[in-house]
């Protein structure tokens, strides 16, 4: 059975094999960790997907390789029986095999090419997007090639070994590039790690791609914290951690996108992929570092009660480093929380290739007019910002503005205290 390469992140287009934890002869039991993979968001342990015998390891510790690649073979028990002689005639090596074979020792063999002839898809992309030119940059790579870590460090320090220079067919305007900054004895030179490289250039590419539009909406969470003192004390003592206003929103946005199904929507070329099923991108903050975006599936088949225990699990493993690959891929809607921190409005970064993604921040006591039967009342109320960017060519303002306002009632007329009985 060929292994192969996973994907580990909806955006993630590569991975570095950092660790074999066989190697050929040995044998491996299904569910047994055979390697160790790292990519720019995480570095996980990869299990044997059958039991039987490592035969060939095509790709060697330290090499970086596209998703889908063969990186070993392992011979189940059942390819491995005998056969008769009469049913195994001899044959040559077919090209295929004698192909993946030579991959170790090629892998390790001098390349007589140059670093523009040896240029990756992504890198040739991420090149293409900020650029910069081969020349431009010292690969850090097998023989000096340039890899994705090398062109995202360029990127976020202004430049490659030389101040980068505008794209074929593109003008500078005549105006003089801005001067480098320069470190000053009293300034700390903080090098960006593979998480905060990652992240930033997956914002710029997001922010190129998508015609980004803002809409925000204010919402009166006084049913919400109802709901909260009531049962949050019990809430926490029985569950480990406090009920906070993010699976609530993730509730009440389940609801809306059912009426507004476009929001729940990936662009791809010329075409709109609107997915039936909800799967909740969560963003999580990794101390400042970076962010990760685990997915919540099938949320909105899911009650209050689990999506707040199922929220807080999976932000718990996104910290803890211990996410499984298919918790880091096929995200259809993304939430961000920035309200611990008393935001007002943050304008949030589409998670590529969704459509939108919605920020909640902070809930603030303030007066409000409440209409009444007797008239009008002053009363101070929790009251916070949902704010969504949306890529307008999946959809336009009108239809964003009217699954804001479906949330908003949502939000504020749902009986949340009978959820939590």
């Amino acid at each position: 059975m060929d292994i192969i390469m996973p994907q580990l992140g909806e955006t993630v287009v590569e991975g570095t094999v950092a660790l074999w934890h066989k190697k050929p002869g040995d044998t491996v039991a299904a569910d047994e960790s055979l390697f160790e993979v790292e990519t720019e968001k995480v570095t996980m342990e990869i299990a044997s997907p059958v039991a039987g015998i490592v035969r060939e390891i095509l790709v060697p510790a330290g090499t970086t390789v596209k998703v889908g690649t063969r990186l070993a073979v392992v011979e189940t028990a059942a390819a491995a029986a005998p056969k008769s002689p009469a049913a195994e005639p001899a044959k040559a090596t077919p090209p295929v095999a004698a192909a993946s074979a030579a991959i170790p020792a090629a892998a390790t063999a001098p390349l007589a090419r140059d670093a523009s002839a040896k240029l990756s898809p992504v890198v040739r992309r991420l090149m293409g997007e900020s650029g910069l030119r081969p020349e431009q940059i010292q690969g850090t790579g097998r023989d000096g090639r340039i890899t994705r870590e090398d062109v995202l460090a360029a990127m976020a320090s202004g430049g490659g070994t030389a101040t980068a220079a505008p794209a074929p067919g593109r003008s500078a305007a005549g105006i003089a590039p801005a001067p480098a900054p320069v470190a000053g004895p009293d300034d700390r030179v903080v090098p960006l790690n593979k998480v905060r490289r990652a992240t930033a250039a997956h914002m710029v590419r997001s922010v190129a791609t998508s015609p980004h539009t803002l809409q925000a909406i204010e919402v009166d969470f006084h049913k919400v914290e109802q709901a909260r003192r009531a049962r949050g004390a019990g809430w926490k003592e029985q569950n480990g951690f406090a009920l906070t206003y993010l699976p609530f929103v993730c509730a009440a946005v389940c609801e809306a996108i059912a009426e507004f199904p476009y929001v729940n929507s990936s662009f791809d070329n010329d075409e709109l992929i609107v997915h039936r099923r909800v799967h909740l991108g969560i963003a999580v903050d990794l101390a400042f570092e970076g962010l990760l975006a685990p997915v919540l599936r099938d949320a909105n088949r899911r009650d209050l009660r689990a999506l707040a225990v199922q929220i807080a699990a999976l932000v718990a493993r996104a910290r803890a480093g211990s996410l499984s690959a298919d918790e880091l891929k096929g995200g259809t809607y993304t939430i961000s929380n920035s309200g611990s921190f008393g935001t007002l409005i943050t304008a949030p970064i589409i998670n590529q290739p969704q459509a939108a993604i919605l920020s909640i921040d902070g809930v603030h006591k303030k007066p409000v007019v409440i209409e009444g039967p007797d008239g009008d009342a002053i009363v101070v109320r929790p009251i916070g910002i949902l704010a969504q960017s949306f890529d307008h060519r999946a959809f336009d303002g009108a239809y964003s503005a009217a699954f804001l306002r479906r949330l908003k009632r949502e939000l504020e007329e749902r009986d949340w205290l009978a959820e939590l009985n």
